[in-house]
């Protein structure tokens, strides 16, 4: 990808930070804006921008890229256009064991840990219900195993939800519809954490992705473990969406459109395209819970709603093009 078009990700990922931070409720100027955010008077224009929008807008594009490298991830190593977090049952595991922490009255700090084995769980189980029925790289077979999965972590969900608190509920839908409204520092700083970490392995594993894109045969011949390969590739990017499920919920569909946005801007090694998904993922899930806040205010669509709105014609398109 050339330098204009890095150029103009990143441009766009600070127009859509500026919107999203200045538009809303109440819309602010520009300059009231960035005397905000350079420590300004404690107006309400002030408050409004540094204590309700600021942390709300960091906490999507932290969500956002680590949602948009772990698509681009599990496409490459799967060598599959469908794979995403969502789809094949990783962020429907990872609630099941944030809520189940979340139940059993467990530290806030620990709900990242679980969602993570509840991915691992949920992505091991629709590999494994693939390559039982003898079709492992079938993209659709996959899906299929996913939407499984998926549909068994709603269930379970629902089992755990059947005599808890009213406060354990609420925090349950929550983590099912996505939002992030309400952010907090501390919380972006622990993704910070978790996606600096992933995120850095992920792009480590760049070179090893492009092989397995060969073709597993094909990655065999070059001398690369395939199984071994896959596995850290699953691993690290299930770490990357269950930090993205602790912190904001169930978003779907995001690591499904922004690797192949990224690819049509002529990106095909791993590395610049995890990089790239980043940038673009931060941006569209900016401008999805921007649009969830100003389409019907007072009142806010939840973050998942939109981005299902917005992926799901795109999956469609795709689907029809593999049959």
């Amino acid at each position: 990808m050339t330098s204009l078009r890095w150029i103009l990700l990143i441009g766009a990922l600070i127009a859509s930070i500026i919107l999203a931070v200045a538009i809303g409720t109440i819309t602010i100027p520009l300059h009231d804006v960035w005397v905000a955010l350079s420590g300004g008077h404690n107006t309400v224009s002030s408050m409004v921008v540094r204590q309700l929008r600021l942390p709300r807008v960091c906490l999507a594009v932290l969500v956002g890229a680590g949602l948009g490298m772990s698509g681009a991830a599990l496409q490459g190593a799967m060598r599959n256009p469908l794979a995403e977090p969502y789809l094949l049952g990783v962020s429907g595991g990872a609630a099941v064991g944030a809520v189940i922490a979340s139940a059993l009255g467990l530290a806030a700090a620990v709900l990242p840990v679980a969602a993570f084995a509840g991915a691992i769980v949920a992505v091991a189980a629709a590999i494994a219900m693939a390559h039982a029925a003898g079709a492992r790289s079938d993209s659709r077979m996959l899906l299929m195993a996913g939407v499984v999965v998926g549909a068994f972590a709603n269930a379970v969900i629902m089992v755990v939800l059947a005599n808890a608190e009213p406060n354990i509920i609420r925090n349950a839908l929550w983590w099912m519809m996505g939002s992030v409204s309400d952010a907090t520092w501390s919380q972006i700083g622990a993704l910070l954490g978790y996606l600096a970490v992933g995120g850095t392995a992920l792009i480590l594993l760049g070179r090893q992705i492009d092989i397995l894109a060969l073709g597993e045969d094909a990655a065999a011949g070059l001398g690369l473990n395939v199984d071994a390969a896959i596995r850290r590739v699953f691993i690290t990017a299930s770490l990357v969406a269950a930090a993205t499920v602790a912190a904001a919920g169930l978003i779907g569909f995001v690591g499904l459109v922004v690797p192949h946005l990224v690819r049509a801007a002529g990106v095909r090694r791993h590395r610049p395209l995890l990089a790239g998904s980043a940038l673009a993922g931060a941006t569209v899930l900016v401008l999805a819970d921007l649009l969830g806040r100003i389409l019907r205010p007072p009142a806010e669509l939840p973050l998942g709603a939109v981005t299902a709105l917005i992926g799901v014609p795109f999956f469609l398109a795709k689907l029809r093009r593999l049959t």
